[in-house]
Formats: structure tokens, sequence, C-alpha cells
């Protein structure tokens, strides 16, 4: 057996063993991607059978590679990998043949991307979920797990975040993730498709894509820090966010597929750690990581810039719901998480920084 993933390490050794005890076969959408190649590397970690659906829209062969290299050969086998995109309903179909559990994360995601782009947006993350209810329902899966988003929330004041109180949608990607929900709730009350969807906040952690436009802050910020390049916030700093470490997320998604208690089922929840961390404090977070092996990045400071179109003032979520239905408890703060990711950007840009681009290599 591969030495277990950090993911496997973190988790409860109770939820682990009854995985181990009773593999079956999973479909995990969009597991190329920073999520989804968490889920699988970790749900084969544990001899589970995998199947995997992407279209490389956003995901990268180098997480899969990733993947490959954290399990044993054995565990690799019982991989089968499917190039395709969700918003082809055969391609859902075949993916579903033969699942009992589905882990859903494919999706187009970022606010920006969403208000340049609607309607590939739309096409993605409302048509591509619906043919995947569709296959699902018609492949008898029995539990649907769905990547939600804490963009749910709108204009909704209150903080923090209580799943049963949202606002107005600030965003064409917001508006794609309610209308998830709903969906996932109607298939629950006409065809009783089990379903729980997530609502993760700011997620985080080894191969997030620090690259493109609508990377997200951490991957972004660490990776200028590393090769000298600007640090730009929107605003004036005091943003914050709930950072959720990836771990996190992995161990929500595999309770979320193992519960039994009906009243668990055809739920959301909230996916983070109930804390609040300024753009500010999260800049001296990485710099300060950084700095332990990179002197250089200690004297680096920010530049701000204008507030960006969508985006939230602050987001705080209350994770007690699913502390009491699922048995959830955050494993990594963001220091923690901050603490574990930071090698795997530090390994990814050692030689541009090395070379002179970024900081000077202690």
């Amino acid at each position: 057996m591969a030495p277990l993933t950090p993911a496997v390490a973190s988790l409860d050794p109770a939820l682990a063993a009854a995985l181990r005890a009773c593999p079956v076969r999973w479909l995990v959408t969009g597991c190329a991607g920073f999520i989804g190649s968490h889920l699988a590397e970790t749900l084969l970690a544990l001899d589970q059978t995998v199947v995997g659906l992407d279209n490389f829209a956003t995901g990268h062969r180098r997480n899969l590679d990733e993947v490959r290299a954290g399990v044993s050969e054995i565990q690799w086998s019982r991989f089968r990998f499917i190039e395709a995109d969700i918003r082809d309903p055969q391609a859902c179909r075949d993916a579903c043949h033969g699942v009992e559990r589905v882990l859903h994360q494919a999706a187009l995601g970022s606010v920006p991307r969403s208000l340049a782009d609607p309607l590939t947006t739309n096409a993605a993350n409302i048509d591509g979920f619906l043919n995947m209810l569709v296959a699902a329902r018609d492949a008898g899966v029995r539990r649907f797990i769905y990547a939600a988003s804490s963009s749910t929330y709108g204009d909704h004041p209150a903080l923090p975040k209580v799943e049963d109180a949202i606002g107005r949608p600030l965003s064409p990607y917001a508006v794609t993730k309610l209308v998830n929900e709903l969906y996932a709730d109607v298939f629950g009350r006409c065809y009783g498709l089990a379903s729980i969807g997530l609502r993760y906040f700011n997620v985080f952690g080894a191969r997030q894509d620090p690259e493109g436009a609508y990377a997200a802050v951490i991957p972004r910020w660490a990776r200028a820090l590393l090769l000298g390049e600007p640090v730009l916030i929107n605003g004036d700093g005091e943003t914050s966010r709930d950072f959720c470490y990836i771990d996190n997320a992995v161990q929500a998604n595999l309770r979320a597929a193992l519960v039994e208690d009906p009243a668990a089922i055809n739920q959301v929840y909230n996916v983070a750690v109930d804390g609040r961390t300024s753009l500010n404090r999260l800049f001296e977070l990485l710099r300060d990581a950084l700095a332990e092996s990179l002197p250089g990045v200690a004297g680096r400071q920010p530049e701000y810039r204008d507030f960006r179109p969508g985006d939230v003032r602050h987001s705080q979520a209350d994770i007690a719901k699913a502390a009491r239905l699922l048995g959830y408890r955050p494993t990594h703060r963001i220091e923690d998480g901050i603490r574990a990711a930071m090698p795997w950007y530090r390994q990814r840009f050692a030689v541009a920084a090395a070379a002179g681009q970024g900081a000077e290599v202690g």
C-alpha cells in the first residue's frame, strides 16, 4: 500500500475504516481539478473504485499525474478516466453507469468569469448540473454530493452565514449555484434522489491553479511572492473570508456520502472553519510562511486597487449544522492549511525563484 495521502492521514480513523470496510464505485466529476483530484486521490488511497470525468477546461493532466504518484499501482488500477464534458448528456450517462456515489465537482467557477461570459457559465453550471442529476437518477445512484457555493448568500448581511438565510445573488455564477440547490431539492422530492450540497467557503491547498485571470487569491499571491511579482489586493484589504483548507472539504464530502441519518439527506451545508481572515492578514500569513525559507520575501508589501464588481465584503460560515448532522469537524484552520500547502507552491516555482525571477532563496 502507498503511504497515506495527507487528506487520509487527517481523516477521522473511524471514517477511513468505514470506507475501507465497504469499497464501492464512485464518480468524481471535475477529477482533474483542484478539489476533484484530492477527492479522487483520497478515495483511491482508501481502496475505492473511482470513475473520473473531466474536460480539462479548468483541470490539468498534471493533477492526475500527482494522484497517480500518491497511490499504489494496485490502487491506481481501480481508476477509470473519461475525458468528456458534463454538457454532453450521453457522457454523463456513461460516467454514472454502475456508480453508487457521485461527488460532483465539475463546474466553471469564478465570479469575474461569470460576469464576462454568463452564457458559458450557465451552460456548464446549470445545463451540465441537470444532465448529471438526470444521469444519476436513471443509473440508480444512491447518493449525489455536489459542490455548492458560499456565493449563494449574496447580499444577505448577517454573519456568520446560516444555511437557511440567503440574500439576492450578486453574480451570474451565484445564480447558477443557487439553481443547483433548487434542482437538487426538486429531484429529491420528485424522484427520490438523495443529494447533499456543500457550500464551499474559499477552499485552498495544493494543486489550486495559480495561473490565469481567474486564479484564486491564495495560489495567485503565493506565486507572485515567489516570483517577485506585485501582490494586488482588491479594495482596502479589510474584506474578509472564511478560508477552508482542502482536507476539510475532502472530509465533508466523505461524511456527506456516508451519512445514514435521514434528517441529513437532501440538505445543504456550509463547509468552512467558522472564522474570518482579512485579505491584509492573509497576505501577512503567506509572506511570513514563505519568508521562513525565502528571506527576500520578508519585506514585501501588497499593492491596492479598486474593489472588484460582484464580490461580497465579508464572509463567515456557521458550521453547526454540518457538525450536528454530518459529524464534520475541520482539522485545519487557515494557519495550519497555509503551512501544509506552501511546500507545494515552493516546489512548483523553485526553479524560477532560484533563477532570479523571484525572491532570494535562503
